[in-house]
C-alpha cells in the first residue's frame, strides 16, 4: 500500500513533471542544434556536366560548393570527346545540400580496338549482329550493283575501306555496301 501512495504523493509528481519538462527542453534544443547543423531546408540544385572536361566539371561544381569524385567506368560514348564527363550522379537538376559529392563518368581517352570480322560476300542478315556484336555500329547502308542480292560487297570507316583483320574502335560506326542483285555492267 505504501508503494501506491508514493506513486500519488505530491514529490513523486513534481519529479516526474521536472522531468517530462527537462526531457522536452532538451528535445526542442536538440532539434534546433540538428536543423542550423545540417542546413535543414537549404539545398543546391545539381549542374549539367555532361561533355565537360574533369576539370572544368570541378570549376563548375566548386562554385555550388560541391565536390567531384571521378568513378571508373568503361563505358564509351562516341558523342563525346575522350576524357569529357558522360554521365554524372546525382543527375542534373537535383537537389543536394552543400559540400556534397558529385560522382563523374569519364569517357576512356584510349577505348578497345577491336578485329573486323570477315562478314565480306555474306548476306546482311548474317553481317549484321557480327558486327554489332562486337560493339561497332551500323552507318549507313548503300546498294550497289552486284549479283548477289542483300550480299555484303564492302565495309569502310571514315570512308576508308576496311578489310578484315583490320583494328577498329569499339562503337565506331561502320558503313555497308550491299548487293542490289543486277549485274555490273561495265
Amino acid at each position: 500500500m505504501n508503494f501506491i501512495r508514493f506513486l500519488f504523493s505530491r514529490s513523486f509528481l513534481k519529479q516526474i513533471i521536472f522531468s517530462l519538462i527537462i526531457v522536452l527542453l532538451a528535445s526542442l534544443i536538440t532539434l534546433k542544434w540538428l536543423k542550423s547543423y545540417t542546413n535543414h531546408g537549404t539545398y543546391v540544385k545539381v549542374p549539367n556536366l555532361l561533355g565537360l572536361s574533369a576539370t572544368a566539371a570541378d570549376v563548375a561544381l566548386k562554385k555550388f560548393d560541391l565536390v567531384s569524385q571521378i568513378q571508373d567506368s568503361s563505358n564509351y560514348s562516341p558523342k563525346y570527346a575522350s576524357g569529357a564527363v558522360i554521365g554524372q550522379e546525382p543527375l542534373f537538376g537535383s537537389k543536394v545540400k552543400n559540400g556534397r559529392k558529385i560522382y563523374l563518368i569519364l569517357n576512356p581517352s584510349n577505348y578497345k580496338k577491336v578485329l573486323v570480322p570477315s562478314v565480306v560476300r555474306k548476306t546482311f542478315r548474317q553481317a549484321k549482329p557480327a558486327l554489332e556484336t562486337l560493339g561497332f555500329i551500323i552507318g549507313e547502308i548503300k546498294y550497289v550493283d552486284d549479283l548477289g542480292k542483300d550480299v555484303v560487297v564492302q565495309l569502310s570507316h571514315n570512308n576508308k575501306v576496311v578489310k578484315p583483320g583490320d583494328l577498329i574502335r569499339k562503337a565506331s560506326k561502320i558503313d555497308i555496301m550491299v548487293g542490289n542483285g543486277n549485274r555490273k555492267i561495265n
